[in-house]
């Protein structure tokens, strides 16, 4: 059944269905609703709709409950801060400064869409973290008022266990990104090595590359080596011009 549900037609089914309503009093028992509660319990999944405009969530699915231990009617975007992993907060916060960014965007622009992915590790109601895909599709509309919505679907991917240091990210208008996740779309934007990732962080701490040499137990011509590399796959003129580029991302 999980090869059924691989694309995301349901969901721009609920978007199509509700959007006249501005998502609000939906009945959860509607077919469609219930079909897609089946649908995220076969692909460990949950979702919310919000305003953007407003800042404010106007329906989250059953599933949240499970996944972070809040309830689909208390949820708000401060749980997310309060689930993320300690060491992702950053990220997150960057994330949704460009997620306002972009809602922005297409509202002045009065029309389009955007899209962000990346992933987080969040909190479970075990007490465990687990790393979870988020799937952000932001669209502009004047139906039932002028604003931007945003769909965010969350997916558990403990599965995938190949990304160490780096982080999957995308942001632009691809809709092929709303999709269940695989591993060749969960590699994409990850363009460095675990050992070049590392590399990046010690040079944000301002080490030089003889103590990165030393940190790491690898040659100083080795460390330089890896260097170059970077500038050459990111197309970035020095180390300094990267490590903004990949803040400004939430990578860092």
């Amino acid at each position: 059944m999980q090869a059924e549900y691989n694309n995301y037609n349901l969901f721009l089914k609920f978007i199509e269905t509700y959007l006249p309503k501005g998502f609000k009093d939906i009945d959860r028992n509607d077919p469609l609703i219930l079909q897609l509660e089946t649908m995220t319990e076969v692909n460990n999944q949950f979702f919310y709709i919000a305003d953007v405009i407003e800042m404010k969530v106007h329906f989250t699915s059953k599933r949240s409950s499970l996944m972070i231990g809040i309830s689909p009617e208390d949820l708000t975007f401060y749980h997310f801060m309060e689930a993320t992993h300690p060491g992702d907060i950053q990220r997150l916060n960057l994330g949704r400064a460009k997620v306002v960014k972009m809602a922005q965007d297409l509202f002045i622009a009065e029309k389009g869409h955007s899209v962000l992915c990346t992933n987080i590790r969040m909190r479970v109601p075990s007490g465990e973290c687990s790393d979870f895909l988020i799937q952000c599709y932001l669209f502009y509309t004047t139906i039932p008022y002028k604003t931007v919505f945003f769909l965010k679907i969350h997916t558990n991917i403990d599965w995938h266990k190949k990304i160490k240091h780096g982080y999957h990210y995308y942001t632009g208008d691809d809709l092929s990104y709303l999709r269940y996740p695989d591993d060749e779309m969960l590699m994409k934007g990850n363009i460095f090595s675990d050992r070049e990732f590392e590399i990046i962080r010690l040079i944000e701490l301002g080490l030089s590359s003889e103590e990165i040499a030393k940190n790491l137990f690898i040659s100083v011509n080795t460390v330089n080596t890896h260097r170059r590399n970077m500038l050459e796959k990111s197309g970035k003129a020095s180390m300094s011009d990267l490590i903004y580029y990949l803040k400004e991302r939430g990578v860092l």
